[in-house]
């Protein structure tokens, strides 16, 4: 998927939102890329993810035991990635302030994921 037909899903979606926005690095971009607008369609996140997956080197792609994502914002597009890798997806909570795995996932998942 070239970065123009990246962009047209996010349009398709009404998810590029153009006008003046404050990052939460501080910087400022007249674009915005509203990845909770477009992961709402199954098919498109779907698509989105076996995209990007695509792009991840070999040598890279075929050391990875799983995919962790942020509970808050990560969840779909984890998902979504486990699937086009073929790997186990897990997500991390922030229960007291530093992210760990969800107590729900068993501690052998998340140590073949993270060693």
């Amino acid at each position: 998927m070239t970065d123009d037909e990246i962009l047209a899903e996010f349009r398709a979606a009404d998810a590029l939102l153009e006008g003046h926005f404050i990052l939460s690095s501080g910087l400022r971009s007249p674009k915005y890329l509203q990845c909770a607008r477009v992961l709402m369609d199954p098919a498109r996140a779907e698509r989105l993810a076996r995209a990007l997956a695509a792009k991840i080197p070999a040598e890279i792609r075929d050391g990875i035991a799983a995919v962790l994502s942020p509970a808050m914002g990560g969840v779909i597009i984890g998902h979504e990635m486990g699937r086009a890798l073929g790997k186990p997806a897990m997500f991390l909570e922030r229960p007291d302030g530093y992210r760990q795995v969800s107590t729900s996932l068993k501690r052998e998942s998340a140590a073949s994921a993270c060693g």
